[in-house]
């Protein structure tokens, strides 16, 4: 109980505590989500992204790990149509549900996660964090996959909901993170050092901000949802995002044979709760606006448990 207590408190309070914040905000002074979720799909997702790619060693132990990764998605999207011909979805809900399980707060959340859990005296030796770097060297993979992904594919299905294929590969290609990939990959092979540039703190300060503001933009976008823990289909989407997420991540990483601190991090981070981009994206297609924000809602709040465990676990099936 005291190590429950304890990852608790120190490692998913301080992510709370910001998130209440912008529901207080949100509350008190009516903020705008639609512009939120614009400033966020459009300025600091795409340069936290790429200032994280190129200024981090992408190491090539980590191939297994993006493997992984990749796997889930697909995973999840069968899952999610099954259960949306089961359930009778329409299409519009059909897509928002696989969104809500198969993208998950990789980078607002997960980063800080990661951070907080090798950085923690848990996993400390001697006073030292030796486990920290690599941990989030394999969180920045998952977060490079997720977020390409959320911002392509979980575009596309969100506006295919609405329109044509044509027309949801228009916007999915009209999402600056896709051209921030392409971008960042391309300055990696040029002999010339970005950080050099006179606009590079710039670019710098807006990545550092991307946590904070996408945790007080989820908090803001939660004060406007109303809380329904009656909801079926909020609830079903929980229970596959928080414990169907570190079942398969766990089967995953035992089929590759995956050990020590990569197995943690990536059940840890397949544990987390829906991406908050998915809201974002509900809000900025019209794709079921109000399921994806409680499903975001829901699962944010029920992951302060469900990751307590999950933590608690991977120590004790992966000790280093």
């Amino acid at each position: 109980m005291n190590i429950f207590l304890f990852i608790l408190t120190n490692n998913l309070i301080p992510i709370f505590a910001i998130i209440f914040l912008g529901m207080f905000l949100g509350k008190k002074f009516s903020l705008d989500v639609h512009t939120l979720s614009k400033i966020i799909l459009y300025v600091f997702a795409p340069l936290f992204l790429f200032v994280n790619i190129y200024t981090n060693e992408i190491r090539t132990d980590m191939l297994t790990a993006a493997v992984v990764v990749i796997l889930i998605i697909p995973i999840y999207y069968l899952i999610g149509s099954l259960i949306g011909r089961l359930r009778k979805y329409d299409k519009s809900r059909t897509n928002a549900f696989i969104n809500s399980i198969m993208f998950y707060n990789s980078g607002n959340f997960g980063i800080p996660l990661i951070t907080m859990v090798y950085s923690g005296k848990l996993f400390q030796v001697n006073g030292e964090m030796p486990y920290l770097n690599y941990a989030l060297t394999v969180q920045i993979i998952v977060m490079l996959i997720q977020n390409s992904s959320v911002n392509t594919l979980g575009v596309f299905n969100a506006s295919r909901a609405g329109g044509n294929i044509k027309d949801a590969v228009k916007k999915a290609l009209n999402m600056p993170t896709f051209y921030s990939l392409v971008l960042v990959i391309v300055f990696k092979f040029i002999p010339y050092n970005l950080e050099q540039l006179p606009i590079w703190p710039a670019l710098t300060y807006l990545k550092d901000g991307f946590i904070a503001l996408a945790l007080l933009s989820l908090g803001v976008q939660l004060s406007q949802t109303k809380i329904r823990f009656t909801d079926p289909d909020v609830l079903l989407s929980a229970f596959i995002r928080l414990i169907g997420g570190p079942v398969i991540a766990f089967l995953l990483v035992s089929l590759f044979g995956i050990k020590g601190i990569m197995a943690q991090t990536l059940i840890i981070s397949s544990s987390v709760p829906t991406a908050v981009n998915t809201a974002f994206i509900g809000v900025e297609f019209n794709n079921s606006p109000g399921f994806a924000s409680r499903a975001v809602m829901v699962s944010t709040l029920l992951s302060a448990v469900t990751l307590t465990a999950v933590i608690y676990t991977v120590r004790v099936l992966y000790p280093v």
